[in-house]
């Protein structure tokens, strides 16, 4: 029997030249009458850089910059999705294909990435990578590679141009 394809999580890193893997995953949504959700994660600081920056800022205004900040990702994300939706479907498949979920998670990347996509008992797993030199790939790995070793799902990954 043939795997459904019925919730895809699109994760993306919000880079400028990210668009080819979310049109991938609205590409496979279409084919398989999907839903997707966005995930953007943002990453956590080390605890020299959180303590550099509570020392600069006043901790109410700190906890304003960060609320501020995880709302002004979600508007990006959102009018992501706005213009993809108004500039690159066909007629009459804007109204097939329901706007994805907007989340934002704090954390791991390639541990938000699986989490999530258990959570929400997802079917498949779409993210993009940029091209990195076999010497950057040996000693940094990618968010996707990591993301593809451990996941117990599907996952594919979208080669991306370079930012």
């Amino acid at each position: 029997m043939l795997p459904d394809i019925k919730q895809i999580l699109y994760a993306s890193d919000l880079g400028e030249h990210s668009v080819p893997a979310l049109r991938m995953a609205v590409k496979l949504a279409l084919e398989h009458g999907a839903t997707i959700t966005f995930l953007h994660v943002v990453e956590v600081l080390s605890p020299s850089t959180e303590a550099l920056i509570d020392t600069h800022f006043d901790p109410k205004v700190l906890a304003e910059l960060r609320k501020t900040g995880i709302e002004d990702l979600r508007i990006k994300m959102t009018r992501r999705v706005e213009s993809f939706w108004a500039e690159e479907l066909p007629a009459g498949k804007a109204q097939a294909l329901s706007k994805p979920l907007v989340l934002i998670e704090k954390g791991n990347v390639e541990e938000k990435i699986l989490a999530t996509a258990r959570q929400m008992d997802v079917d498949m797993i779409v993210m993009g990578t940029r091209t990195h030199s076999a010497l950057a790939k040996m000693f940094m790995g990618s968010s996707a590679q990591r993301v593809m070793q451990h996941s117990d799902r599907p996952v594919l990954i979208v080669p991306l141009p370079a930012d």
